[in-house]
């Protein structure tokens, strides 16, 4: 969704739902963490603005972007959120891989969604370079940490109306 000119952070908070009544959880990859920790603290800190208290915001983490579905999938088995923001990034490299684990995590998520019927915000950002993560993750293009918490408030409304 970002591109050039584009601040992932902007959103109108009239058309943002109030989530003082929702249970929200976090999966976040520690690979590359100093690019998902800055998207984990947007994405809370956007939670916390519209309302989410910090009590009712639960916190995995997993090894890498990878690990995602799987820790959504636990964190929907032994809690009661009604929705979560899984944050990851993949940066391409020299081989493959890239590849695999960026379609990987992406089926793993949708499975996820859909097994569980509550909404999974996508926050896997899939960059061709570092300074593309940078951008994306509190830098040029704002936070996607952001955009995705937003996008997750306004599915749960949308499922609870």
């Amino acid at each position: 969704m970002a591109t050039a000119g584009r601040n992932l952070s902007e959103y109108k908070k009239i058309s943002t739902p109030n989530g003082a009544d929702f249970r929200i959880g976090i999966v976040v990859s520690e690979w590359n963490d100093d690019i998902t920790f800055n998207l984990l603290d947007g994405a809370k800190s956007a939670l916390l603005e519209n309302g989410v208290g910090e009590e009712n915001i639960l916190i995995y983490y997993v090894p890498g972007a990878f690990e995602l579905p799987i820790g959504c999938q636990f964190m929907f088995d032994a809690h009661q959120v009604d929705g979560i923001v899984a944050i990851g990034s993949v940066i391409q490299g020299e081989t493959k891989h890239f590849d695999f684990v960026c379609s990987g995590a992406t089926e793993g998520i949708m499975n996820v969604m859909l097994k569980f019927n509550k909404p999974v915000s996508y926050c896997l950002l899939t960059d061709n370079n570092k300074q593309q993560a940078i951008d994306r993750s509190g830098g040029l293009h704002g936070n996607k940490g952001i955009e995705c918490a937003i996008a997750l408030l306004k599915m749960i409304a949308l499922k609870v109306s």
